[in-house]
């Protein structure tokens, strides 16, 4: 991704940035998928030794309610 921000200064230092909208919205999304990467890290290395059910078997349940 490639970003175009414009650094506004304040007293000579640099206060803000300033980014084209949609260039935006792409940073946030990649912040979102960011942050839903760390979650799911963290749920498998919390998780790793949890007992698990095998899709067939789930399924197999449903069927039957």
């Amino acid at each position: 991704m490639t970003l175009h921000p414009h650094i506004l200064e304040k007293e000579g230092k640099k206060e803000f940035v300033v980014l084209p909208y949609e260039e935006f919205i792409q940073l946030q999304k990649q912040i979102e998928h960011y942050e839903e990467l760390k979650e799911l890290r963290q749920a498998k290395a919390t998780d790793h030794d949890a007992p698990t059910v095998a899709l067939a078997a789930v399924k197999k349940e449903l069927e039957g309610a």
